[in-house]
């Protein structure tokens, strides 16, 4: 039956053309966007399951960047050790030279307050950001810890891990330090000036070899921290890496797919548009059977 009022093709082609256009504006966003789950209409349990794990990259790059200072501090605290080191043997060198019959202690005091202010300046001056462990501002400065992780299970619980980088004793510290306090050396090595008393040169000797030691054992255990926490970046990134790979598994438009599909799409709007178009003008050849 042919109607003017009801024309039964002209709805077909519409909707064939509207369902059309639907698919044609989302495979268009999928292009423009390049992800075919953009918010939570396209895919609500992929776009929570996303959010959620961009947070937790997110996390993991301020991790990173903790490491990162963690890293700087370390290796500044473990330069300023190693030069420490090398001003404490030239210490203990003068001190044994005291020891010689004929030699004049006030010369030799006169080098060491040279090498004791370049202990102090080593110390003090081996800040980074703010924070230096070889000598904190006050004597109650506790320990030092840079945050070396992230994690978070089955149930949402966040876990955040840490790492000590503090020496434990620091090298100056307001008198309670190895090298400007007593403990557990005998004598105050900022201050220390030589004699002609045997026996008091030997325990000053003794003293900065236990001094020697001490920097020597922070040496080792501020290289073990730059190991770890070269380790640790590495693995935060790796991490970093496999989750931003999973969400784009998820989230992301496979762009050779869209463009195949949009190439399809066009295609069908055109035809879509003649089909309607041949539709409408069935109604007007109705006009002929009244000529």
């Amino acid at each position: 039956m042919s109607s003017i009022l009801t024309n039964l093709s002209a709805m077909s082609a519409v909707a064939n053309l509207s369902a059309t256009q639907a698919a044609l504006a989302t495979t268009q966003s999928q292009i423009s966007t390049g992800l075919k789950v953009g918010s939570a209409e396209d895919n609500a349990s992929y776009w929570s399951i996303a959010t959620s794990m961009r947070s937790d990259v997110g996390a993991l790059g301020a991790v990173s960047d903790s490491i990162n200072l963690g890293q700087s501090v370390v290796t500044t605290a473990a330069q300023a050790v190693s030069s420490s080191i090398g001003i404490l043997n030239q210490m203990k060198d003068l001190v044994v030279t005291a020891q010689t019959a004929g030699q004049d202690p006030s010369t030799i005091n006169t080098q060491l307050s040279q090498l004791q202010a370049q202990l102090q300046s080593f110390s003090q001056t081996a800040t980074f950001n703010g924070v230096n462990i070889l000598a904190p501002s006050s004597a109650s400065t506790g320990d030092v810890f840079v945050v070396t992780s992230f994690s978070k299970d089955a149930t949402g619980t966040v876990t955040v891990g840490s790492t000590d980088i503090s020496l434990g004793t620091a090298l100056y510290n307001g008198g309670a330090g190895l090298l400007d306090g007593s403990s557990p050396l005998g004598t105050n090595i900022s201050t220390m000036t030589v004699g002609t008393d045997p026996t008091t040169l030997a325990n000053q000797q003794q003293d900065l070899e236990t001094a020697i030691g001490e920097l020597t054992a922070d040496a080792s255990k501020l290289g073990s921290i730059q190991s770890n926490l070269t380790a640790q970046t590495t693995f935060t990134q790796t991490l970093s890496d496999s989750l931003t790979s999973g969400v784009g598994s998820l989230v992301d438009a496979n762009m050779n797919e869209a463009s195949t599909r949009l190439n399809a799409l066009q295609t069908q709007q055109q035809l879509g548009i003649q089909s309607l178009s041949i539709a409408n003008s069935n109604s007007q050849l109705i006009l002929k059977l009244f000529q």
